[in-house]
């Protein structure tokens, strides 16, 4: 008889573990998202500023399902894990498992502040990214229609805190939006109009996890493309169209991208010694959560212990998770013979920050690629890294048009009537 496996989302890890196992003779398979599509986060701040379709980086789950026999897909929230009963409590209905697989990924962080919890714009779903989208554009028509400069510039004004990948991302492309394309498109907003554009970071230089060489060459080019940096500096609110910071400092701005930092979900029913930093679930170096024995993590919401590299866990980026995923598949294939526990193999990081520019970091030497190089790596790994060739080929003509034209075609204000 099939066992039942439960995967709860269908990122890196969950998708990896299902193109493993979807046709194992040994497993009935049930994907459970909040969502009914899955979505390539490395891309979403270029479906934010409009660089990008959302349909370009994100496909169907039940598509995406239909070459595998032995998998189901339920569309839901996970609500509570009830290992007692060996069962998941879902927003729309209960589900039964042999084994749990939690692969859920990581939210926002807010580090308790309410204020910025409610006003500042997030940067971790299709959602937010069309949020960000509509408000950015906007607040720029907006900004054509006052007469009050001091307001303008408030509307134009961009902060964003986080100075990682996706910070360093943001605020280049919106960098470059406002040489290439505001002027073009607003008329009637003069040079002086047009705001700021910070990036903040507690840290004590952009893309903190990367080489000194990657951060230096990356600080010097935000900064040609006239980005604001400010760092070992936190935001510490934001109020009244006011962001105030650590250093005493404040900027007037009604724009403020939150990209600094995530923590993973958590979910009522664990033990509360199954979570460590961040409030990942402790696993040992099978991916087994401690105290549990048939409930696995995988990805940004697991802290694999074991790994003598990691002692303070893996980085919660794409490819640890899909290592992992790859790894539990094997284990869970194999009959008798002994499991092999997980061990990270880094394959090097990338950043992009603008048009012909970005790093790449090779792992352990830290080999450093700059420039028209690292843009082109770059552009490769995050297409072949797209779900399917539709996919690839939409963004890859996207990326060309763009790199031809320095314009970009999806500047629209789309707010759908949410009917139930």
């Amino acid at each position: 008889m099939k066992k039942s496996i439960i995967i709860v989302g269908g990122g890196f890890a969950g998708l990896e573990l299902i193109k493993r196992i979807g046709n194992s003779p040994k497993y009935q398979t049930i994907l459970v998202d909040a969502n009914n599509y899955n979505f390539f986060p490395p891309l979403i701040y270029q479906v934010s500023t409009g660089f990008m379709e959302p349909s370009a980086i994100s496909y169907p789950f039940r598509k995406i399902l239909r070459n595998y026999k032995n998998v189901r897909f339920r569309l839901g929230s996970l609500l509570e894990v009830v290992p007692s009963e060996n069962k998941v409590m879902l927003s729309n209905g209960e589900l039964h498992y042999d084994i749990l697989v939690m692969a859920t990924g990581t939210e926002s962080n807010y580090f308790g502040n309410k204020n910025i919890e409610k006003y500042s714009l997030p940067m971790k779903t299709i959602s937010d990214a069309l949020t960000l989208r509509n408000t950015i554009l906007t607040r720029l028509d907006r900004a054509t229609r006052h007469d009050d400069k001091e307001e303008r510039k408030k509307l134009l004004t961009f902060v964003i805190a986080g100075a990682g990948p996706t910070g360093v991302e943001l605020s280049g492309i919106l960098a470059e939006m406002k040489t290439s394309i505001l002027k073009k498109d607003y008329p009637e907003l003069s040079e002086s109009d047009l705001g700021k554009i910070y990036l903040i970071d507690g840290q004590s230089a952009v893309l903190n996890t990367m080489s000194k060489n990657s951060q230096s060459y990356t600080y010097s080019k935000l900064n040609e493309l006239g980005v604001e940096i400010k760092l070992n500096c936190l935001v510490n609110d934001f109020k009244e169209d006011i962001v105030l910071l650590s250093d005493g400092t404040t900027i007037e701005s009604k724009n403020l991208i939150w990209a600094a930092g995530v923590t993973a979900k958590a979910f009522n029913g664990f033990a509360m010694d199954s979570f460590g930093k961040g409030k990942r679930l402790k696993t040992n170096s099978f991916n087994l959560v401690n105290g549990y024995d048939n409930i696995y993590a995988l990805g940004d919401c697991a802290l694999v212990q074991g790994d003598v590299g990691y002692p303070e866990g893996h980085p919660q980026l794409a490819q640890p998770a899909i290592q992992q995923a790859k790894n539990l598949a094997l284990n869970l294939e194999r009959d008798k013979s002994p499991w092999t526990p997980f061990n990270y193999k880094d394959k090097g990081s990338l950043a992009i920050i603008g048009r012909n520019k970005a790093v790449f970091d090779l792992p352990k030497e830290r080999f450093f690629i700059k420039g028209f190089i690292a843009w082109l790596i770059w552009i490769f790994v995050h297409i072949m890294g797209l779900v399917n060739f539709k996919n690839r080929f939409r963004t890859l003509i996207n990326w060309i048009g763009y790199y031809l034209y320095k314009d970009q075609y999806f500047r629209m204000i789309i707010k759908p009537n949410d009917k139930k």
